[in-house]
């Protein structure tokens, strides 16, 4: 540990400690509060604080310049330094395997928007809501990203969990339909093996639903094996949604046909963030996320304005 670093544990140190945690706040060009306000507001004197300051300035965390009676101004910051010695952690989230255009541009809005907010969002990704929902309950989650089906679905059997925020239609996925392996077919029909996933609570409703009183094989799938057994003939249909890069318009589609799927399915293209209902930290910091300016992102990465990150 360099000297510099050690100086973290002085009293200048822990002044440093605090003053970071508000300067991630202030934006590039903005005056930072002047010493007697960092007095009052910390309790340390003149000299801690100006020492605290200098400290700052040395691991290269901030750059500051001094316009006399105008105040001090922030010109530079790292953030994650800033962040690394305020000692503030980050918000643990899953959301899907980011394979559509609509998963990078969420995954890139949400973890854009807790840049500046006092701790950072890390994501995981993994495939299947059953899987994020176990993630999400053992604790190694502290969020989870599903549709607005497969959360209410889960909190009718679990009222420990609520939703968070709601990012509204068309952000989780644009679609969902049913996809043939014979260009003939346009509906689900006796006799068919029809794809189900069942670690996805949304892509097994929406196929019990439209497969309601027809005599079907259910044959158990995972979705990244849909259009390779479509293909080779394993399958004669499945549902899924139409993001999936990898239809390539290659399969005949059809809408569904059962009610009760069109309705469940409005659902699934909602982009809902589920907690647990005893995580109030969670919930607090997750309402103070910008959710349209998340959802302006995804957008814009959808057309291709901006390259997603994640």
């Amino acid at each position: 540990m360099s000297r510099v670093w050690e100086s973290l544990y002085s009293k200048n140190g822990l002044a440093a400690k605090e003053i970071a945690k508000q300067l991630i706040s202030i934006e590039e060009g903005e005056r930072i509060p002047r010493i007697q306000d960092f007095e009052k507001d910390f309790q340390f004197g003149r000299g801690t604080i100006q020492g605290a300051l200098k400290i700052l300035e040395s691991l290269r965390a901030v750059r500051l310049e001094s316009r006399g009676h105008l105040g001090t101004f922030l010109v530079a910051k790292d953030l994650d330094l800033l962040k690394e010695i305020a000692g503030i952690g980050s918000i643990m989230g899953a959301m899907p395997l980011p394979y559509s255009s609509l998963y990078e541009g969420l995954a890139t809005g949400i973890l854009e928007a807790s840049e500046n907010m006092l701790s950072r969002i890390d994501l995981a990704y993994m495939r299947g809501s059953k899987q994020r929902l176990h993630g999400l309950k053992a604790r190694r989650y502290d969020f989870i990203v599903l549709s607005q089906l497969a959360a209410e679905e889960e909190i009718k059997e679990d009222d420990s969990l609520q939703i968070a925020v709601n990012f509204g239609p068309r952000t989780y996925v644009t679609a969902h339909q049913i996809f043939f392996a014979d260009p003939s077919n346009d509906r689900m029909k006796d006799g068919m093996r029809v794809g189900i996933d069942f670690t996805s609570i949304d892509q097994s409703r929406l196929t019990a639903l439209e497969c309601e009183n027809l005599d079907v094989q259910l044959v158990p799938i995972n979705y990244m094996q849909v259009f390779e057994m479509l293909q080779k003939g394993s399958l004669d249909a499945a549902v899924w949604n139409v993001d999936d890069t990898r239809t390539n318009k290659a399969f005949k589609k059809a809408d569904f046909r059962s009610e009760k799927a069109k309705k469940l399915s409005e659902k699934a293209t909602s982009a809902v963030i589920l907690i647990e209902k005893d995580r109030s930290e969670v919930l607090e910091y997750l309402s103070n996320l910008d959710v349209q300016n998340i959802t302006r992102i995804q957008q814009k990465v959808v057309k291709k304005e901006i390259i997603p990150h994640y």
